[in-house]
């Protein structure tokens, strides 16, 4: 398996001759750090798109993929409808209205698992606020734009393995526990949207004791709304959340073989 990040939620899984895709958002501004290089236009291959939400940073560049590599989309109603909105034909997307619902694609599985969105707390509301005075009728735009919907975390199955990706750190511990229920052996955790970000996320690997933890989402995708979170405390913590556990902080566009 040939896992790849591309920056904030956004990952690229192979698997043989199969690719399938995570939040592939590439668009950037350009104060973003670090550096994003690839444009949609440079996505040549997808046979599916996950999608965990519909906020921006996570659909925005999914249209021009889809159309362009012929992968169907699979997401919430919500998120369709700003898809179908931004040009993507209904009939290329698949949403997800029940819970648990798996898709087979012969060389892996995708199962849906309804979540949420983290809540963003006042202090990262202030601060974000605070950087983006200038900029705020833009950002009102975006958020109205690009709702949520429900929220989704993918569990996949590939090569034997499971995978398990969160495009938002809001889970319940009910959920949580739900979930831990069968073992997780990559968990693809995102550190972004809340000041206590590094022990939220470390409370999913305490529940869900992956083999090994992916940190995500930690870049500065889009000054000012986004900030660079740094996953070196969540990398020194999170083997003693979960002895045994092996944390991997990827590097941009640059391949992990698992």
């Amino acid at each position: 398996m040939e896992l790849t990040w591309w920056g904030t939620a956004g990952f690229r899984i192979r698997t043989g001759t199969d690719v399938f895709l995570i939040d592939p958002y590439l668009t950037r501004n350009p104060a973003a750090r670090p550096v994003q290089p690839l444009k949609s236009a440079d996505v040549a291959e997808a046979g599916a798109i996950f999608l965990t939400h519909g906020h921006f940073d996570h659909i925005l560049d999914a249209p021009a993929i889809a159309s362009r590599t012929g992968a169907r989309v699979y997401t919430d109603p919500v998120a369709a409808q700003s898809l179908i909105r931004m040009g993507l034909a209904a009939d290329r997307i698949e949403t997800v209205t029940e819970d648990g619902r798996t898709f087979d694609f012969g060389a892996f599985q995708a199962q849906a698992h309804f979540s949420l969105h983290v809540r963003f707390d006042t202090p990262l509301v202030i601060r974000t606020l605070a950087r983006s005075l200038t900029r705020i009728r833009r950002l009102t735009r975006m958020l109205k734009d690009y709702p949520c919907g429900q929220v989704l975390s993918w569990r996949f199955l590939v090569e034997g393995r499971a995978v398990h990706h969160f495009g938002s750190a809001g889970s319940t511990p009910d959920e949580l526990l739900q979930l831990a229920r069968r073992p997780t052996d990559v968990l693809l955790a995102p550190l972004q949207g809340h000041s206590r970000i590094t022990a939220i996320a470390l409370e999913y690997v305490r529940a869900l004791r992956p083999r090994i933890v992916i940190p995500h989402h930690h870049d500065d995708f889009y000054p000012t709304i986004s900030q660079m979170v740094d996953p070196g405390p969540f990398a020194a913590q999170a083997p003693m959340a979960s002895p045994g556990t092996q944390v991997l902080v990827p590097e941009m566009n640059q391949p992990l073989i698992l």
